[in-house]
C-alpha cells in the first residue's frame, strides 16, 4: 500500500515509474500487511503514554487523508469505503474503565479531544454492546477505510497514471538499480533495473533486502496480527455504525464496520513471523468479541487471517534517504510503518515525492529520519 501510493504520486508528477511487487491479492497467499489490516485511521483512540512524536505525525497524517482520499476516488471511480463516524472506547467492567479513564485523562492533558460518555450514552450510540458497559469515549476526529477497497483503487490510479508494475521479488537494491527475480525463483538469474532514484516500501521485508544498511534491517521487525472478518445475515441489521474499541477484563480488541455488511474484529499482536492463523486467537478474539457485542454471535464467520506488521525498535515509521555502499544518496527508505501503515500512506507519498523533487519533507517527519538508528550504533 505504501509503495503503490507512492508510484501513483511520483507517476501523477510527471515521474516514469515502475513498481517492484511480488502481486497478488489473496490475504491467504499474498504476503502484504495491506490486505489484512482493519483500515482504522484513529490517532486519538491509538494514541498512548510516550510517543509524542508519533501522535504528531499521525495528527498530520489525519489532516491530510480525506483530501488525499478524495483525488484517489476522483482518479479511479472507485470507493474506498471511507466512514466518518469516528472510535468509540468502551470498557466491559469496572477495571476496564479505570484503565481508560487514566487513557482518557492523558489524552486530554496533550489537547486532544475525547469525550467521555456513561454507559447510558455509549449503548444509545450502539444498542448493541453488551448491557454490563461500563462506559466509553468518544473520538469524533477518528475515520476507517475498506483496506482492501483503498488498495484497489490504488492500483487502479497507478496503472492508469503510467505506472509499469513488474512482478518479482526486489533481492538487492543500490543507489539507481534493483535486481528483480521472477515468481516463485529467489535463487534464479535477476533481471537489473536501472533509475534516478529507487524507493524501498518493501514493509517488513525491508530487512532481509540486501544493499539497505545494516542498521536499519536491525531495526524492522515483524509482528504478527490476526484478525476475523464476519458478515450479516440478510435478517440481521448492521450491529455497530461506529468503530468500537474494547477493553475486555483487561484485553484490548476493536470492531470495524463496512458499509457492505463486512464487521472487522481483531487483533492479536504477536512477536512473531509466521502468518499461520491459529486457533487460539480465533478463540479468544471470538470470546471477547462476543463478550462486548453478545450479538456477534448470530453473524456468519467468512474469513480469519494473519499478516506482519512492519515494526520498528521504537514503533516509529523510517523515511528518508540512506547511502547505499559507494552510492550518492539516491535511496529512499519508507518502511516500519507498524499499526498506521494505511493512516500514513497519503503524507508517506507526500513526503518520498517532495524527496525526489529535492524539496523538504513536512517537520512532523523529522524524527523518523534513517538517520536515527545510524547514530545509536556508533553512539
Amino acid at each position: 500500500m505504501i509503495g503503490t501510493a507512492i508510484a501513483w504520486r511520483a507517476a501523477r508528477s510527471g515521474q516514469a515509474v515502475t513498481l517492484v511487487d511480488p502481486g497478488g491479492d489473496d490475504p491467504r497467499t499474498d504476503d502484504k500487511a495491506s490486505l489484512v489490516a482493519a483500515g482504522m485511521l484513529g490517532p486519538v483512540s491509538e494514541s498512548v503514554f510516550g510517543e509524542q512524536d508519533l501522535l504528531n505525525l499521525n495528527l498530520h497524517a489525519i489532516d491530510r487523508f480525506p483530501s488525499f482520499n478524495r483525488e484517489l476516488e476522483e482518479a479511479t471511480g472507485k470507493s474506498t469505503g471511507l466512514r466518518t463516524e469516528g472510535t468509540l472506547a468502551v470498557a466491559y467492567d469496572n477495571g476496564d474503565l479505570a484503565a481508560l479513564d487514566r487513557l482518557t485523562d492523558f489524552r486530554h492533558s496533550i489537547g486532544l479531544n475525547a469525550e467521555r460518555l456513561d454507559a447510558r450514552e455509549c449503548r444509545r450510540l450502539e444498542p448493541f454492546l453488551a448491557p454490563g458497559t461500563r462506559g466509553g469515549v468518544l473520538a469524533t476526529g477518528d475515520l476507517s477505510v475498506d483496506n482492501r477497497r483503498y488498495l484497489a483503487a490504488l492500483r487502479a490510479a497507478a496503472a492508469a497514471g503510467g505506472v509499469r508494475t513488474l512482478v518479482g521479488t526486489a533481492a538487492e537494491v543500490g543507489d539507481g538499480q534493483v535486481t528483480v527475480k521472477p515468481p516463485g525463483r529467489p535463487q534464479g538469474p535477476g533481471t537489473t533495473l536501472t533509475a534516478r532514484s529507487v524507493v524501498v516500501a518493501a514493509g517488513h521485508a525491508t530487512r532481509a533486502l540486501d544493499g539497505v544498511p545494516a542498521e536499519i534491517r536491525t531495526a524492522i521487525r515483524p509482528v504478527k496480527g490476526q484478525l476475523l472478518r464476519l458478515r450479516h445475515p440478510g435478517s440481521i441489521p448492521h450491529l455497530l455504525t461506529h468503530t468500537v474499541r474494547a477493553i475486555v477484563q483487561g484485553r484490548d480488541l476493536y470492531f470495524v464496520p463496512r458499509q457492505d455488511g463486512e464487521l472487522v474484529v481483531g487483533a492479536t499482536q504477536e512477536e512473531r513471523d509466521d502468518r499461520d492463523v491459529t486457533v487460539g486467537a480465533v478463540h479468544d478474539l471470538l470470546r471477547d468479541a462476543a463478550t462486548a457485542v453478545p450479538a456477534v454471535s448470530e453473524l456468519i464467520f467468512a474469513e480469519a487471517s494473519a499478516g506482519l506488521r512492519p515494526g520498528t525498535s521504537d514503533n516509529g515509521p523510517i523515511l528518508g534517504p540512506v547511502r547505499a555502499a559507494g552510492g550518492n544518496g539516491s535511496l529512499i527508505i519508507a518502511a516500519g510503518h507498524f499499526r498506521n501503515g494505511i493512516l500514513l500512506s497519503a503524507i508517506t507519498a507526500d513526503a518520498v515525492l517532495a524527496l525526489l523533487h529535492g524539496r523538504e519533507t513536512d517537520d512532523a517527519w523529522s524524527p523518523f529520519g534513517p538517520g536515527r538508528f545510524q547514530k545509536a550504533t556508533t553512539a
